[in-house]
């Protein structure tokens, strides 16, 4: 498993991976900015930091699916 993560890793460092990578990068920017934003505005609520962080993270997890399902590897 680890030898498989190594691989991926190497290959997506030398851009050998991914047939379009700013198609990657920015989906996965736009996830990781939602995620955010929706913590920051939770976060201003007043609650304590632990509710805000687990609902951003999911709905940051639940939205990776959707917005990377059209990544195609080389």
């Amino acid at each position: 498993m680890l030898e498989v993560g190594w691989f991926s890793s190497k290959l997506l460092l030398k851009g050998k991976l991914l047939r379009n990578p700013f198609y990657f990068f920015k989906q996965v920017t736009i996830a990781t900015s939602f995620g955010a934003l929706l913590l920051i505005a939770m976060a201003q609520m007043g609650t304590t930091l632990l509710f805000p962080i687990i609902i951003s993270s999911l709905a940051t997890g639940i939205s990776m699916p959707f917005l990377l399902k059209d990544v195609k590897l080389q």
